[in-house]
């Protein structure tokens, strides 16, 4: 009998491991174990097992209360050798927790602890099977880590190839996760290989206090999610299963993504279906019932219209958030200045009461390698900074995207022009004005004439007593600010410095044209006022 732990500290992982006596010919699935946790307080916390060979079943929780608590292990079909039962302690711990969807407060989220987090991440699809095959990955954390970063966008399953030309030339080993091949897979197996990596990262992550959008599915187009004749629901139902049990008791889980662009279909098409939503509805419900840490539960999406309070009006608390993709303009005429984006959140998000980020509107260009996909062509680190403060002044966290880091890539080591770039937007909606108080005020700008792109954006505290506006490509705009006093600095959000700006009281308002600014375009500028 192993030795199982007797203290945990609160809101760590603890582990307990069961070994049986007996061969099983399928454990993966002639097995179901449970562990159900009795806190002080009486509340009973289930928790999946997995196995992880060697005739051993491992359960993982993280308790969020402190004092003596109890456990007992349930199994199908009855195997005394697993079946024990015991108590540990919970012991204090200083811990922000688990991340928390709070739709109308703080942008969406905050930590259980209550503090405010400002999102801001990269799209690094193919991170664990990067690390399985060698790259550092540690090291690319520790280093996002401390630009600000803290969330990053990462599939479980592995994709070896992104069309129309995205080999994936770093790949020199498997990252198959289930038994078998993709020739001829085994869904009733696991690469106990693969996940053990996959455990390490998730631990480096948890070190640096940094999190996952934890994509169980990927795109509706690949093997296998492309043919659920194979891929049957109770192959899926496994599937997500054994991530939950495998994973839900880090807090380097931020969020459980049902899909990535969950209405991709076999047919290579991106399109709205009322059968993708209802999928999305009961997988998200069915997982929050598996999981007993209340992980945030998302769908990312293809198509922005419906908007998403009528696709999920069947059962809005079902998805707790939409991690959105608009990528805006592209073309080689605007793709700098990223139009489009902020009314294409307006139009998504009509009525909808969940949470959301924005993340997926492009990857940024790396001109020194070859162009595998064509829509990158013009999105140089202009199209994702401007996209990043646009998305960022609707109230939403920001998850980039570099091409770099783009799945079929994943150069780990060398940064992009743009990685600076949202240090510096972390540091103005952290430092510079306190994120969480502000909110998209629109109304407060003075209606005037702007070319497409150029009008700007604003965010204000409920007492309006803080206001931060947005210039996209410079220019003027006249505020209609209830105070009297003002004091007002330019934030340029190229390089982070502060400079003076001077306001003009006109008939109409506070009138403020940004700085200006030499070079092949306008300069963008964030202005921020303090009553």
């Amino acid at each position: 009998m192993k030795e199982q732990p007797t203290t945990v500290a609160y809101r760590s992982v603890g582990e307990w491991v069961f070994e049986s006596d007996r061969d099983y010919p399928e454990p993966f699935v002639d097995v179901v174990l449970d562990g159900v946790f009795m806190a002080p307080s009486g509340k009973i916390n289930r928790m999946p097992g997995f196995y992880d060979g060697q005739r051993t079943w491992r359960v993982r929780f993280s308790p969020d209360e402190v004092g003596k608590w109890r456990y007992a292990v349930e199994v199908r079909p009855s195997d005394a050798a697993l079946a024990q039962s015991g108590h540990f302690v919970v012991s204090p711990q200083e811990t922000s927790g688990f991340l928390k969807s709070v739709p109308g407060e703080a942008w969406g989220f905050q930590m259980e602890s209550g503090a405010p987090i400002f999102l801001m991440g990269d799209t690094v699809y193919n991170l664990f099977g990067a690390a399985h095959c060698g790259l550092d990955v540690t090291g690319f954390l520790e280093r996002r880590a401390g630009q600000g970063f803290n969330i990053f966008r990462a599939r479980m399953h592995v994709s070896p190839f992104h069309p129309p030309n995205g080999h994936s030339d770093w790949q020199t080993q498997r990252t198959w996760p289930w038994g078998g091949s993709e020739q001829s897979p085994r869904f009733d197996r696991f690469n106990l290989s693969y996940f053990r990596t996959v455990d390490e990262v998730v631990r480096v992550a948890e070190k640096l206090n940094v999190g996952f959008e934890m994509i169980m599915e990927a795109w509706g187009f690949e093997f296998p999610f492309n043919n659920r004749a194979v891929f049957v629901p109770e192959w899926e139902e496994l599937w997500l299963r054994y991530l939950v049990a495998r994973y839900d008791a880090f807090r380097s889980v931020y969020v459980w993504t049902l899909a990535n662009e969950y209405e991709f279909y076999p047919d290579g098409q991106c399109r709205h279906s009322v059968a993708g939503d209802r999928w999305a509805m009961r997988v998200a419900r069915w997982l929050k019932q598996l999981g007993p840490h209340g992980h945030v539960v998302a769908v990312h999406n293809g198509p922005q219209l419906p908007p998403f309070a009528e696709r999920f009006a069947l059962d809005p608390g079902a998805v707790d958030a939409v991690i959105f993709q608009a990528w805006g303009a592209i073309d080689h005429a605007d793709a700098w200045l990223a139009t489009g984006i902020e009314e294409t959140i307006q139009n998504s998000f009509a009525g909808w009461a969940g949470s959301a980020i924005f993340a997926e509107y492009g990857y940024e260009r790396n001109p020194d390698l070859p162009l595998t996909f064509p829509p990158f062509a013009y999105l140089d680190a202009e199209h994702n900074r401007r996209g990043a403060w646009r998305g960022a002044y609707c109230g939403m966290g920001i998850i980039n995207g570099f091409e770099n880091t783009w799945g079929p890539i994943m150069d780990l080591v060398h940064d992009q022009e743009g990685v600076s770039y949202f240090e510096h937007l972390r540091y103005f909606l952290t430092e510079v004005v306190p994120f969480q108080r502000l909110q998209p005020t629109q109304a407060l700008l003075v209606e005037a004439a702007y070319e497409e792109g150029h009008r700007p954006l604003a965010l204000a505290s409920k007492a309006c007593d803080i206001v931060a506006v947005y210039f996209p490509a410079g220019g003027t705009a006249t505020l209609n600010l209830p105070n009297s006093s003002w004091t007002g600095r330019w934030y340029n959000p190229r390089n982070g410095a502060l400079r003076v700006a001077e306001l003009e009281r006109t008939t109409e308002g506070w009138r403020v044209a940004a700085p200006s600014c030499m070079g092949p375009r306008p300069a963008d500028w964030a202005l921020v006022l303090f009553s």
